[in-house]
């Protein structure tokens, strides 16, 4: 990508990135590139075009440069940005917390339809990664957030997306509920760590390589956290409480069943918008 300096303007260089990242199967070449740019430069989206003769000084030009090689090894766009776009609100993610997806939206979908007709007031979220989901229905539902997370990282990149949108949510150190005690909460939520043990090397570099081990590994089925959540949640939720999960899109019947051996009376699965199992909700 090396050019002389006279040459080194914003326009030549987006170019250039978008070439590299191309050559090298990045889908998303050009938007990546301007990405990119635009935070080694500090210029808005705007700038990018008004300013697109600007002439990169040594800095920024190697902050580019180190952006899109760190792109091609596999890196996922957003821990090299710092940040992702959930729900409408952004948020700062790093290689302790799992990227949030959009599929997860459902999932808050799900809750803020059952929180709004059952007045959930208090919920316990379980596995909070990035922060993404408590501090989303905090803001949308207003809901009173408990979360738990078994890794400090997460647990830290969590506090830091609850500051950054302004939202009070209380995190604690827990692997799953041996923290709490005998705490009580109106409903539960969790994406947990769900898939097949064997099936990790088949995911994509961009996962497999980068994103947290812990909160991918869901045991020899993926079944393992939802074995143990639905088991000692039911110690966990108040009377009538729901528990409502994100699943792998080939999970559902293995939920319901799981829910109806622990006797959950009421069971729901909502689909993704491919018509694909994707949340699972169980009540007592």
């Amino acid at each position: 990508m090396s050019q002389n300096k006279d040459s080194i303007t914003v326009e030549k260089y987006i170019n250039l990135g978008a070439e590299s990242l191309k050559k090298n199967g990045i889908e998303e070449y050009r938007l990546e590139s301007r990405l990119f740019m635009m935070k080694a430069t500090g210029f808005s989206k705007t700038e990018l075009f008004t300013k697109n003769d600007y002439v990169l000084t040594e800095a920024e030009k190697e902050a580019f440069e180190s952006m899109v090689k760190r792109r091609i090894t596999g890196e996922p766009c957003q821990y090299i940005l710092g940040k992702c776009e959930f729900f409408g609100y952004d948020f700062y993610v790093d290689k302790n917390v799992l990227i949030p997806r959009n599929d997860t939206e459902i999932l808050i979908e799900t809750v803020l339809k059952y929180a709004g007709k059952y007045g959930i007031k208090n919920m316990l979220d379980i596995g909070t990664g990035s922060g993404c989901i408590p501090i989303t229905l905090a803001l949308e539902g207003d809901i009173k957030m408990t979360s738990v997370d078994i890794s400090q990282g997460a647990l830290n990149v969590a506090k830091k997306n609850a500051s950054l949108n302004n939202v009070s949510v209380e995190f604690i150190k827990s692997d799953v509920f041996s923290a709490l005690k005998d705490r009580k909460f109106d409903s539960i939520v969790s994406n947990p760590p769900y898939i097949e043990r064997e099936e990790i090397n088949n995911l994509s570099t961009e996962v497999k390589d980068f994103e947290p081990l812990n909160a991918l590994d869901g045991g020899i089925d993926g079944l393992d956290f939802y074995r143990r959540i639905i088991k000692e949640g039911k110690e966990h939720i108040n009377e009538n409480g729901f528990i409502f999960f994100e699943i792998g899109y080939n999970q559902g019947e293995d939920l319901k069943m799981l829910f109806e051996e622990n006797g959950y009376k009421y069971i729901e699965t909502v689909k993704d918008l491919a018509g694909l199992d994707r949340v699972v909700v169980g009540r007592l």
